[in-house]
């Protein structure tokens, strides 16, 4: 079983996304997100994992999507955290990262299904838009 965070940052109307180097989802346009490390606790893991994609400073505000999905034979649980930016400072590494881009909310909802990672983009950043969002409370460590 794998545990991916990541977090949906929104600036202005605008979405934060990144492009993936990866094989097996190469082009792809994602949030930022990847896995859990060892000992990491949830929330540390999605920050660190926005900061190394991006290079922006986040605040995590809530959780806007939570999901798993099988793949070759392994779980994957993905919890999606709602990011307020702190500090913009778009830097990546470009063998894991193509590009990292704002992009509209009609865009992603309307216009980039087959450039999407997977569904679960669109319906995080929905329900960000939305405000269908648990409180950061909920998330603690066992």
């Amino acid at each position: 079983m794998k545990v991916i965070v990541g977090g949906v940052i929104e600036k202005d109307g605008k979405y934060l996304l990144v492009q993936e180097a990866k094989k097996k989802c190469y082009e792809k346009w994602n949030f930022p997100a990847g896995h859990l490390d060892f000992n990491e606790s949830l929330k540390d893991g999605a920050i660190r994992e926005i900061k190394e994609e991006t290079g922006c400073d986040v605040e995590l505000e809530g959780v806007c999507f939570i999901g798993n999905k099988t793949l070759e034979d392994d779980l994957f649980i993905m919890i999606v955290f709602n990011a307020k930016l702190i500090n913009e400072d778009i830097k990546f590494d470009k063998e894991e990262i193509l590009d990292v881009k704002w992009f509209d909310y009609d865009e992603i909802v309307n216009k980039m299904d087959y450039m999407l990672r997977g569904s679960y983009v669109k319906t995080a950043v929905m329900n960000q838009k939305n405000n269908l969002i648990a409180p950061l409370e909920i998330v603690n460590l066992m």
